[in-house]
């Protein structure tokens, strides 16, 4: 399985707030609501930081996480219609594309209660 993370920060002149609630409830929906996400994504995440005392500030805002079986699942949600029409356009509008930062890996689960 391929795992991609996108650390995200927001775009300028957003509130962390506003950033949050863009991501959580229109960008998310959007994302689940084409009908390639079903057929390609086996998973899909968006993730926060909250205050923790003792860790230093976060260095991003947030975290999308996107699980695919196959390199040909990525592939294939991405170049779908549906995504660059109407998912990608809605990145921009919340997201500060330059400092994207991507790792894609293969996820080993080492430990799970």
């Amino acid at each position: 399985m391929i795992k991609l993370a996108f650390m995200i920060n927001r775009i300028d002149g957003m509130t962390f707030e506003e950033f949050v609630e863009h991501h959580r409830n229109r960008h998310a929906p959007l994302f689940t609501s084409i009908p390639e996400a079903r057929q390609y994504v086996k998973k899909y995440t968006v993730s926060h930081p909250v205050p923790a005392d003792g860790y230093p500030r976060p260095a991003y805002d947030g975290l999308t996480e996107i699980w695919f079986d196959s390199w040909a699942d990525h592939d294939a949600f991405f170049a779908s219609e549906n995504y660059r029409e109407l998912v990608h356009p809605d990145e921009g509008r919340f997201i500060d594309m330059s400092s994207v930062a991507v790792l894609v890996a293969e996820e080993t689960v080492v430990l799970q209660s």
